[in-house]
């Protein structure tokens, strides 16, 4: 199958009015906020044509979502979630808040490991509760120690990123077994938000976290949206371990009503036909890993990059450069590249920037070009 990152061009792209397009004049491209540069797989777009076709535009129903998840999670990573330890709710970020209600009171601490996504940082501090950092090591990978140093001082919750973004990290079943032993050990509950769980190429491998032993307590959500770019169409699955069905269960029935119909029935697409195009995909993206090194290595040798294990965001070290703790301004100033800083990640992320890998091999060319002439 055809390379989906290399079939739209770029005047194609710029028609587009979603957030990736439109936030930035014209002359900038466009590789921070995690939209892909791909048509809509084909199995998502005949369903969403036959649902419009015949005005199927009502309310969710059903748990064919929940279905096409166990049965994706099984092909891919020999993980069976029960759907019936399975909620809807409107996306990842929504349904972590709402998890985070069912474990946590007004006050209480999340511990998270920087630098991180920025939302966990806002929707966290705006559900009145309070973040506490457990730092990434030099290695990118979980830090135990300042992991077991947060839990000892008091958390009362812990906000993984499995695979993590920005910087790629697919957390090992060894290391999501160790986090699950510290949780129980200091009375932790742990909500992993594992959107970008798909995206693993051969090489690596993802491990759900509630398939680990001890993690029967957990609560994960995960969707096809990332994968399949279907942050448009609004749905997500939260997942309960043994250990927290009850809890899920105690979720409010209103949170449910957030999803898109059309949203459901598109992740459940993806997810029960769309596997032929993720893995074309994944074949894009690994070429674009390695592409990014090479020209790195050729146009801004000081900027520091480890190919990522998952997801298709690149995590870069631009200390070298000397171009301050916000490199992203000046790439956008001076090249006309909208990159994500590093700055609103948390700790570790100034001096750095994120980049969206998921654009045509001729975009991401033209980018690093532009980076490199804006020195």
């Amino acid at each position: 199958m055809e390379n989906p990152l290399a079939r739209l061009t770029l005047p194609e792209l710029r028609r587009r009015t979603s957030m990736k397009w439109r936030a930035y004049d014209p002359d900038v491209l466009p590789l921070w906020v995690a939209e892909m540069d791909v048509p809509l797989a084909e199995p998502v777009a005949e369903a969403l044509h036959t649902a419009v076709d015949l005005g199927d535009t009502g309310y969710p129903a059903g748990q064919e979502y929940a279905e096409a998840l166990a049965w994706f999670a099984k092909e891919r990573w020999a993980w069976e979630p029960a759907p019936e330890r399975t909620a809807i709710v409107p996306d990842v970020m929504l349904g972590v808040v709402e998890m985070l209600k069912l474990v946590t009171a007004p006050g209480d601490t999340v511990v998270v490991n920087s630098p991180v996504y920025p939302p966990f940082y806002a929707f966290v501090e705006h559900m009145d509760r309070r973040i506490a950092e457990a730092p990434l090591g030099a290695d990118r990978r979980i830090d135990f120690t300042a992991l077991a140093e947060a839990f000892r001082a008091g958390a009362r919750a812990y906000l993984l990123c499995n695979p993590h973004n920005p910087t790629g990290t697919v957390h090992t079943a060894a290391e999501l077994a160790e986090v699950a032993r510290l949780a129980e050990e200091y009375g932790v509950r742990v909500v992993a938000d594992e959107i970008h769980a798909p995206l693993v190429p051969d090489g690596a491998v993802f491990t759900p976290n509630l398939s680990v032993p001890g993690a029967e307590r957990g609560l994960s959500l995960l969707s096809a949206s990332k994968a399949w770019n279907l942050a448009g169409l609004k749905a997500a699955l939260a997942v309960a371990g043994p250990g927290s069905a009850d809890e899920l269960a105690a979720m409010p029935e209103e949170v449910g009503h957030g999803p898109s119909h059309l949203g459901v029935m598109a992740h459940t697409a993806a997810l029960r036909h769309g596997g032929p195009w993720l893995d074309a995909l994944l074949a894009g993206l690994a070429h674009n890993r390695e592409l990014l090194s090479v020209l790195l290595a050729e146009h801004l040798p000081a900027v520091r990059y480890r190919p990522p294990e998952g997801t298709y965001l690149a995590w870069l070290d631009c200390r070298e450069l000397g171009l301050g703790d916000d490199p992203a301004a000046v790439f956008l100033e001076r090249g006309r590249v909208a990159l994500s800083g590093g700055l609103p990640f948390g700790s570790g992320g100034a001096g750095h920037v994120r980049l969206n890998l998921a654009a045509s091999p001729e975009v991401l060319r033209e980018a690093v070009r532009r980076m490199a002439t804006s020195l």
